[in-house]
């Protein structure tokens, strides 16, 4: 008897621990459990203005520099410019005494005060602008011809540019374009000359831009900005444009809700350093396109929307 409660007792548990199973809820935690990528989103503008610039180096020179000469053979005995002095044409630079007038000017001198001999002549600038070169110093014996100084033209300063063949006329069509210099001020230089040579290996030619202001150090390299192409329309930020590895498609990651974003092909137009014009491509203003975590990402991936 006691055998037969036994047996009875036994099944009931049983029976109560399978019934508790079958009515435990559903295990949810797989479902729950996919992962979420951190993302940041943005949306597309239409009222960008997209340049797409060119930025080439200008170097600050002299295309002309003019050379003083010594115009008789004697000794050096004045000279009133140091190394860097600003001339101006004309001006006296040297005195020279022939060797001839030192050895006999006194005694011509004393035999007729009234000649008043001295053989001295004097040695002006042939151009306007900076003392670049000193060869010489007083008590020095020059010959006829030889260079005592040498004169940087200020009207032959400039910023020289290489200029791609290529963009030749779009420069030519400016006029003139602003300089911006390593300290970030801006200068405007105008086109005067463009040389007719074009460089064998880089095809490139030399494109001198005049400013006004001569104060500024020979071979300080600026640079020049000019537009290539100009564009509007829909755009996108730089950051939210992904492409493959042979940069022949592109997409962006468009948000279909919030935890779901699509591959969205699209055409590249005009880009610049911050945006990048859609051609075509299913993607408006009022889509939210992800800007961050958006490389890697493959077609409906699940993405968590990042506060700022």
């Amino acid at each position: 008897m006691k055998k037969i409660i036994t047996l009875i007792i036994t099944s009931l548990f049983v029976f109560s621990c399978h019934k508790t199973a079958d009515n435990a809820p559903a295990d949810t935690s797989a479902t729950d459990a996919k992962p979420k990528t951190l993302v940041t989103i943005a949306y597309p503008s239409d009222t960008a203005q997209l340049n797409n610039e060119i930025t080439l180096n200008a170097t600050a020179t002299y295309l002309l520099k003019s050379d003083v000469k010594a115009n008789s053979n004697g000794y050096i005995t004045k000279m009133t410019i140091k190394l860097a002095d600003r001339v101006s044409k004309g001006s006296v630079l040297f005195g020279l005494q022939t060797k001839e007038a030192r050895a006999l000017g006194n005694t011509i001198n004393k035999l007729d005060q009234s000649f008043r001999f001295n053989g001295a002549t004097t040695v002006i600038s042939p151009a306007t602008g900076y003392v670049a070169m000193l060869n010489h110093q007083i008590g020095d014996y020059v010959q006829d011809g030889e260079i005592l100084a040498t004169i940087t033209d200020a009207g032959s300063f400039g910023f020289v540019v290489d200029v791609p063949y290529e963009y030749l006329q779009i420069i030519k069509n400016k006029g003139s374009l602003p300089i911006t210099l390593p300290d970030n001020t801006t200068l405007q230089g105008k086109i005067t000359k463009i040389m007719p040579s074009v460089d064998a290996v880089s095809q490139t030619v030399k494109v001198l831009l005049q400013v006004s202001d001569h104060t500024i150090p020979e071979n300080l390299i600026g640079t020049v900005r000019f537009s290539k192409t100009s564009a509007s329309g829909l755009s996108v930020p730089k950051m939210a444009v992904v492409s493959d590895e042979t940069q022949s498609s592109f997409w962006v990651m468009k948000l279909i809700n919030d935890t779901t974003a699509v591959k969205t092909e699209i055409t590249k137009g005009i880009e610049t350093d911050r945006y990048i014009q859609i051609k075509s491509g299913n993607v408006t203003t009022k889509d939210r396109v992800i800007v961050s975590g958006n490389f890697g990402l493959t077609d409906t991936a699940a993405v968590k929307i990042q506060k700022p």
